[in-house]
């Protein structure tokens, strides 16, 4: 088996910052906090409103680093263009069930909006990886540490209407799709087929799979989020590696599909003017895609690094708990 490509990389000089070694415990990270002497700041913007708790793995205490986006985030995402995003911590991301969605975090200097693109494995819960230009909203890059509170917002704006990515890889033999732009975190993705609505199962890359494909396409696909939102979207090609606007939103005003005359996947009206800032650069390192798995009824499907799936979600709220995989500072 194939190690998967997904790499958190964070940034050295952080913990320079800081003035911990790599041998550096709770104990000291909380002599940090203790001695920048930060106060959180509570507040959440109109534009949507708050799931109390979600998020937060139930941890007593919050806290954000920053780091440089150095590899292919593990919800498959690109980067956000207004570069506000975050890392989560494994008990929180929760095998991909966040992504998507949208933090709203406040710190010592204000709050900040944030997409869910990435994990952060050596982060214990209730602790968090900002871009650099999110935790530039709450303190100086040089704090390296803060403390902050932090919850998954309900129904935030959207950036656009909804876009899905068939996997590269993918036949007739085996599918996988990325919804992006959905505002929520999803909850479910079915494909219509001659026999019904096929439910996928969500990896923890984020892609929604169909192990035995739905055959040639186009796929008329069904997206639900965790807020009961549902949207059908029709004339998915199976075009792997494209990006496909919809022209349809996930939900608000702007629901239904978008006119013709209007730019799919552009409205600079559906974004707050105050989350809008220089993008952020990010370099991909590794693999560019984590692999396609084989489906043992089609050996002309194509084989990849990927050895299992994620059982695929329920309908309920999200995160639900989840146990980590890997250590965690």
């Amino acid at each position: 088996m194939v190690p998967r490509g997904h790499r958190h990389r964070r940034s050295r000089s952080r913990w320079r910052l800081l003035g911990l070694g790599a041998g550096g415990g709770a104990a000291a990270v909380a002599a940090v906090v203790l001695a920048l002497g930060i106060g959180q700041a509570a507040g959440s913007r109109a534009c949507a409103s708050v799931v109390s708790g979600a998020a937060a793995g139930g941890a007593a205490s919050q806290t954000a680093t920053h780091y440089v986006l150095a590899g292919l985030p593990n919800c498959s995402y690109s980067p956000p263009a207004d570069g506000l995003y975050v890392a989560l911590p494994a008990p929180e991301y929760a095998g991909a069930a966040d992504c998507g969605g949208y933090l709203e975090v406040s710190g010592p200097d204000g709050s900040v909006r944030v997409k869910v693109i990435d994990q952060c494995p050596e982060c214990a819960a209730g602790h968090i990886d900002l871009s650099e230009t999110a935790f530039a909203r709450l303190a100086p890059l040089s704090a390296g540490l803060v403390s902050v509170s932090y919850a998954l917002l309900a129904d935030p704006a959207l950036p656009g209407p909804v876009s899905v990515e068939v996997k590269q890889g993918s036949s007739r033999y085996w599918l996988a799709l990325l919804a992006d732009n959905t505002g929520n975190p999803l909850a479910a993705v079915q494909v219509e087929t001659p026999s019904g609505w096929l439910p996928l199962a969500r990896a923890s890359y984020n892609y929604w799979i169909a192990p035995s494909g739905a055959g040639a396409g186009p796929f008329t696909v069904r997206l639900t989020d965790i807020r009961g939102h549902q949207v059908t979207v029709s004339g998915i090609t199976l075009s792997p590696g494209a990006v496909q606007p919809t022209g349809t939103w996930m939900y608000g005003a702007d629901a239904g599909p978008v006119p013709s005359t209007s730019a799919a996947g552009a409205s600079p009206a559906a974004s707050p003017a105050a989350f809008a800032s220089p993008a952020v650069a990010s370099s991909r390192a590794g693999p560019a895609v984590p692999g396609a798995r084989a489906s043992p009824a089609s050996p002309a499907s194509p084989a990849g690094p990927e050895s299992s799936l994620d059982a695929p979600p329920g309908l309920a709220v999200m995160p639900s708990p989840a146990a980590s995989v890997r250590s965690s500072c």
